[in-house]
């Protein structure tokens, strides 16, 4: 399947958001991903409103520091609804412990509504 420049834009602003640095510039990177009401669930995070999404990720960035995240492949879309594979990379050495995928539902003017995440691989206890 082909992704809609909407979901392309949507999904590069995701990754933005998750890999801002500081507050302000993830508060910001978080509005221009995210719809006002939107959301973000995975297994460990069940969160909506832009406060709760960037605390989610500074918690990310607290636990990975020197981690980035990437996009691994490419989306799928159709309609309002994309989805992707993600990495949680080392900027030192290159090695990605965390991986997973995510869906993304869009509203009506491309920011993200509801991001339903799911962890694929994650480093032992």
């Amino acid at each position: 399947m082909s992704v809609i420049p909407v979901h392309e834009t949507a999904v590069a602003r995701y990754f933005e958001a998750w890999n801002a640095e500081g507050d302000d510039a993830r508060a910001e990177a978080v509005a221009a991903a995210w719809s006002e009401d939107g959301s973000y669930t995975d297994p460990l995070a069940d969160v909506a409103g832009h406060e709760g999404i960037a605390a989610v990720i500074a918690a990310a960035h607290e636990q990975f520091p020197g981690f980035a995240f990437r996009q691994t492949g490419t989306a799928d879309a159709h309609h309002d609804i994309a989805r992707f594979t993600w990495e949680l990379v080392s900027t030192a050495d290159g090695s990605a412990p965390v991986a997973g995928s995510d869906v993304i539902s869009l509203a009506k003017d491309g920011r993200i509504r509801t991001v339903h995440g799911f962890l694929d691989r994650i480093p032992a206890a």
